[in-house]
Order: C-alpha cells, then sequence, then structure tokens
C-alpha cells in the first residue's frame, strides 16, 4: 500500500494544520481538533465539554443559529461532532470546490461561538434529555459502571455527558470562560483530508486559528491532574431491563503515544476474541454454546486505556462463563499462540487499518488526532509496528498482563420483576 502524502503547516500563533492529499476522493473532509475534551473539566464544570459542543452549532459572532448547517449543505456538504475523553473535534465533509469557504465557516463557527442565553437555556434541556436516556438505558448503564469500578476517582470514570446538578448550576458566562480557556489556536489541530486549496496558509493565517493570543495569560489548559489509578476488584449489580445477564472483565493498558504496545495489545485482543476462530469465540460460543456473543474491545486514551471483554449470556451459564474464560486466560501464559493464530490476528488489525485510509473522514481524523497529541509519523508506520511483533512477545508482553487476577469484572443481572 503507498503512504499518502502529507503536508505539515505551523501558524505563528502555535495552531497547526495538517493535509493529507488523497486527489482521487470526490469529497475533502476538514476536521478541528482541540484538546477539550471532558478530562479538562474543573470540579464545577461537569459536563461543560459535551454542552458546549452543542451550542457551537447555536451560532457564532458572523452566523446565525442555523446559518452553518445552510450554507454546508448548500457546498453539498455534511457536517458532525464528537466529544471524548481527551479531545473534541469538529468536521464537514464537502466536494472539492467548497473547500475554502467550507474551512473558512467551520474555523469561525468553532473559535468564534456566540453562547446566547435563550439557546443555552433550550440546548440545556436538549442535553439533560440525552443524559436521562443515556442513564435509562440498560448497556449504558452497565458501560458506565465498569467506567467508574476502573477509575472511579478520575474524569476517565466519569459519564462525558456530565449530570443534571451541575448542568442545571452551569451559565452561559461559564461556558464563555471554559471556551476562552480551551479552544486557543495552540490547543487545535486542523486537520484536511482530500484536495487542499493552494492558498492554505494564507486562509489560515488571516482567520481566527492565525490570531496569536496574548502569551502574558498563563496556559492553564491542563487535563485533570489526578493520577490514573486502576482498581483490580469485582462487582455484582441487577440492572433493569437488562435482556441477558453480561459478564465485563477490564484491563489496563498504557497511555496511547505508546503505540507499539497498543498495537501489541490490538492483536492479542483480535487473536483472543474476534471471529469464529479466536479462541474465546470459538470455545465459549461455537463449542460450548454457553453464550449469546462474547467479544473483546480495546480502547486508547491519553493517560492510559482499556482493555474490555464482555460476554452475554443466560443467567444459569454466568459460573460457566466466567470459569470458561479464566481458564482460556490462565492457559495463554504457557501456551503461546500459533504462527498460524498469530498471522490471522495480524492480517486483521492490518485490514482494519488499510480500510480506514480508503474514507476522507477517517484519513482526517487518524492525521488529526495524532498531531493534536504530538504523535508525528508517516501514515503508514502502524504497518511496521504489527510487523513487529512476534508469537512468543504477545505471549510474555500481552497474555501475562490480560489475566484474571488482574482485572476488573463486572457481573450484570437482570433485575427480577
Amino acid at each position: 500500500m503507498q503512504d499518502l502524502k502529507i503536508n505539515r503547516l505551523a501558524l505563528r500563533s502555535g495552531a497547526e494544520c495538517i493535509s493529507t492529499s488523497m486527489p482521487e476522493s470526490a469529497l475533502t473532509c476538514i476536521d478541528l481538533w482541540c484538546k477539550a475534551g471532558s478530562s479538562f473539566e474543573d470540579s464545577d464544570e461537569k459536563g461543560m465539554a459535551h454542552f458546549l459542543e452543542h451550542m457551537i452549532f447555536k451560532g457564532s459572532s458572523k452566523l446565525r443559529e442555523g446559518e452553518f448547517d445552510l450554507k454546508i449543505e448548500a457546498l453539498g456538504g455534511s457536517s458532525n461532532a464528537a466529544t471524548g475523553f481527551d479531545d473534541v473535534h469538529f468536521y464537514v465533509l464537502v466536494p472539492s470546490e467548497g473547500v475554502e469557504q467550507a474551512i473558512k465557516l467551520l474555523i469561525e463557527l468553532v473559535l468564534c461561538p456566540s453562547i446566547m442565553k435563550n439557546a443555552y437555556s433550550l440546548e440545556r434541556e436538549v442535553v439533560l434529555e440525552e443524559i436521562a436516556q443515556q442513564s435509562d438505558q440498560p448497556d449504558e448503564k452497565v458501560f458506565q459502571m465498569v467506567l467508574e469500578g476502573c477509575w472511579s476517582n478520575h474524569p476517565y470514570g466519569k459519564s462525558i455527558l456530565g449530570n443534571a446538578s451541575s448542568l442545571n448550576a452551569s451559565t452561559p458566562n461559564r461556558m464563555k470562560l471554559f471556551h476562552q480557556r480551551l479552544y486557543k489556536p495552540e490547543n487545535c489541530v486542523l486537520s484536511i483530508a482530500g484536495k487542499s486549496p493552494r492558498n492554505l496558509l494564507k486562509i489560515l493565517s488571516e482567520g481566527e486559528l492565525g490570531k496569536q493570543v496574548d502569551k502574558s495569560n498563563p496556559n492553564n489548559s491542563k487535563p485533570n491532574s489526578k493520577k490514573l489509578n486502576f482498581n483490580i476488584g469485582r462487582k455484582i449489580v441487577e440492572v433493569k431491563r437488562l435482556e441477558s445477564a453480561r459478564l465485563v472483565m477490564a484491563w489496563p493498558v498504557p497511555p496511547a503515544s505508546e503505540q507499539f504496545i497498543i498495537m501489541g495489545y490490538d492483536i492479542a485482543t483480535t487473536l483472543l476474541g474476534e471471529g469464529r476462530r479466536s479462541r474465546l469465540v470459538n470455545n465459549l460460543r461455537e463449542e460450548q454454546q454457553i453464550v449469546e456473543s462474547i467479544e473483546m474491545d480495546l480502547t486508547a486514551l491519553e493517560q492510559g486505556g482499556l482493555v474490555l471483554l464482555e460476554a452475554c449470556c443466560i443467567e444459569k451459564n454466568l459460573n460457566k462463563v466466567e470459569d470458561s474464560i479464566n481458564q482460556i486466560l490462565i492457559e495463554s501464559i504457557n501456551s503461546p499462540p500459533s504462527e498460524r493464530e498469530t498471522k490471522r490476528a495480524k492480517e486483521l488489525v492490518r485490514n482494519g487499518f488499510c480500510f480506514s485510509l480508503e474514507h476522507p473522514a477517517q484519513v482526517a481524523a487518524i492525521t488529526g488526532t495524532q498531531t493534536l497529541w504530538n504523535r508525528h509519523q508517516p501514515l503508514l508506520e502502524p504497518l511496521k509496528d504489527i510487523d513487529g511483533w512476534s508469537s512468543s512477545m504477545i505471549q510474555e508482553e500481552i497474555f501475562s498482563c490480560l489475566q484474571p487476577s488482574q482485572c476488573f469484572t463486572l457481573i450484570a443481572k437482570p433485575l427480577s420483576s
């Protein structure tokens, strides 16, 4: 696979722009990333990062409410946004002829939100309803219980949506201060994948992203300083309207910056829990037929992530499911994956990564977040990391960490009526 051409621009304001040439793509993705996720919130700002994401689409100093969407749609494009624990990003997907205008519109919208009082009150009700819906979803409740169990005293253990009391106590002025603190050019990266305008540097330098911030004010845009401590333990809960019992096991993984070791976990979780030939799926679902589903997922975050194993089954099978999983994990210490197993897992990871480079939105997201967190590297560098892992390394360095004695376990049972 041929590496895509990447161009990097550093603005005097401290902002960065990374553009990836995809000349054959009919669409271009413009993706503005900012270090302003929920882990940057103060104790009285719970849910502010996500709420601000909503309010940014309510207009800016130059755009009336709804005008941004109308102009992007007129270009034949679409827009969206997402808030995470570490960062937030806003993106548009437009035909190549509308890229220059879309860049100006997106930067204006994100960096100069109006945050008007009436719109604030109305949108707060929308977010409060979102929180209520999340708390009423059994799967969401189980997931949030796992995060809280793993990271009880850290922002990663709290809901990104925040809570009703914090949002009800918030004010437009408080949100404006939050925006001023975090949405600064030095905390931003603009990622473009597709076709970029030739005068890109001029466009950015003359816009809000190119404005220099007063350096006399200290840069206090740092994530919560609480140390990320993982809790090993076990919890059994009953959940309303849960259709099947759940066994969820979670293990800590290093920060996202440790890309090589993260790749090892990706290969190992694929080997254990992806596809019918993986060890867990083959044993528990295909052979014993004691689970409805079983899968493993890897979440990489800037301060440290998680491997999650989730099995769904009828309640009477919970003990047998847990015993079988534990046995497979313990045996993995002394049973290295065969070359065939490792080759299959590495191919699946490699294919997944290569498929992600086919769409400009995915390429913009990859290059944007990598640049935001100072992980400058060729786009295809992860393929080298995949090749660097052998069967013995996976056994010694990864399987040894994915053991029952080192995890947090949550057992969720349907609440009896």
